[in-house]
């Protein structure tokens, strides 16, 4: 079936926005989404737009050494494309990939690059993913003081063998080191990842990573059922047999499972896939796409200005 564009006004060539995309600017919250695209390694179950480190060369903008540059940059024409009217951002999301394969500082940099063109809001939430072994001490020091407030980790599974199959390469103990350290640094809030359902994860295996992910005592977790994506490495082992496919009533299990566990540890559902110590630990970046929000995505995507601006339509 041939692709068809989606209802309402296209974007106009010169890089500027249809007039109904920025009626209503100003009037609703306003996010802004950094895409970091690299990766040490990628997760045979993954299917977003990201490289391994070196994939890309060193392109100008395509480099770990020259993206923030790049970023900045289009930061600076998102400002001239929105106009002179007052923004100030409420979110800043940093994903990826792995964002924190670039260097503290240059992450530091493109937030100083929206706190100039746009401002932040005095209780901005501005937050960066991040795998275990992509931080250290001395980088969750520059990252807190150059204004980002938090962290979310890539935990997945406290499993080695299912991190395995995930082709994940961290450590999982690890992660009570990386969580001490954030706190430390004085991150406000600190998020979880995991994923359940992976091929060959038993029902003890996700209560283990479920129990282990509660121990470490966060702010907010995050628990997605691993979806196999057409065209990535995992898709291609379940064809081959190689692999068992996801079981339905295994995944509703272990949904169920992580739901019990957390409600009992005091963490409140919010969102289909995430829970939260209360209110004011909730992902209010995330939370912005499914109420509406205005946000500006900044990516490495093929378009004239790789940039989105969307309203609440």
């Amino acid at each position: 079936m041939p692709s068809t564009l989606p209802e309402g006004q296209a974007a106009p060539r010169d890089g500027a926005l249809p007039p109904d995309a920025v009626a209503a600017l100003g009037t609703r919250s306003f996010g802004c989404y950094v895409h970091v695209p690299f990766c040490a390694v990628r997760c045979g179950y993954c299917d977003f737009n990201t490289y391994t480190a070196l994939e890309l060369g060193n392109a100008p903008g395509a480099s770990r050494d020259t993206y923030a540059e790049a970023a900045v940059a289009e930061i600076a024409l998102a400002r001239e494309v929105l106009g002179e009217r007052a923004v100030p951002l409420d979110t800043v999301f940093f994903g990826g990939g792995t964002p924190t394969l670039l260097p503290a500082a240059d992450l530091v940099s493109i937030v100083a690059a929206l706190r100039r063109e746009f401002g932040l809001s005095p209780d901005a939430e501005v937050t960066t993913e991040a795998n275990p072994d992509s931080v250290t001490p001395a980088d969750l020091e520059t990252l807190r003081a150059g204004g980002i407030n938090r962290i979310s980790f890539g935990m997945q599974s406290s499993v080695p063998s299912v991190l395995a199959t995930l082709d994940r390469t961290h450590d999982p103990a690890r992660f009570p080191s990386v969580v001490r350290w954030a706190r430390s640094a004085g991150f406000d809030q600190v998020s979880l990842d995991l994923i359940y359902g992976t091929p060959g994860e038993s029902l003890d295996d996700w209560h283990a990573s479920v129990n282990a992910a509660v121990a470490l005592e966060p702010d907010h977790v995050s628990a997605y059922a691993l979806i196999v994506e057409q065209g990535t490495a995992l898709a291609r082992r379940i064809a081959r047999g190689d692999l068992p496919a996801p079981d339905d009533d295994d995944v509703a299990d272990k949904y169920e499972l992580v739901d019990d566990s957390l409600a009992a540890a005091g963490y409140e559902w919010y969102e289909v896939s995430n829970w939260a110590r209360g209110e004011r630990s909730t992902c209010r970046h995330n939370l912005g796409y499914w109420q509406g929000s205005d946000w500006w995505g900044s990516d490495p995507a093929p378009t004239p200005t790789s940039a989105v601006c969307a309203g609440g339509t």
